[in-house]
């Protein structure tokens, strides 16, 4: 982890270069994709998801006890219900691609336009829209 300065401007001309948006995407992609079958199953996307352990951090679940296993597990449906556009019920990469592209883009939405220092974890997607600013600045 390291802490970096960035804002939604960032983040957003990160997602807008295609090629460095998809490389760092299908990267992602191809180390979830357990099988290499060139899909991702619920098991292999809920596992990253339930890794980042999102809803219970920063929703205040693992304090509450509000949610139980059987919510959470709707939720996390939910989620990969999301990613899996057509419904069949595995993701591809382009529906991976597009999904992670309105989740970086609420993110640089959220971010605004005023710099902020955060947190991240090294390889994560604001880490490379991070030092991909870096390096082009110098």
């Amino acid at each position: 982890m390291s802490v970096e300065i960035l804002d939604g401007r960032t983040v957003q001309s990160f997602v807008e270069d295609e090629g460095a948006f998809n490389a760092s995407v299908d990267g992602r992609f191809a180390a979830l994709d357990a099988d290499h079958d060139g899909l991702l199953s619920y098991v292999e996307l809920a596992g990253e998801l339930m890794s980042l352990r999102v809803l219970e951090k920063h929703f205040g679940v693992d304090e509450s006890g509000a949610v139980g296993p059987d919510e959470l597990a709707v939720l996390y449906h939910g989620l990969f219900a999301r990613f899996d556009r057509d419904g069949d019920g595995a993701v591809d990469k382009e529906e991976f691609r597009a999904e992670m592209k309105e989740v970086m883009l609420a993110v640089a939405s959220g971010l605004g336009f005023l710099p902020v220092q955060m947190v991240v974890e090294e390889g994560s997607f604001l880490k490379v829209a991070v030092d991909r600013e870096l390096a082009r600045a110098a």
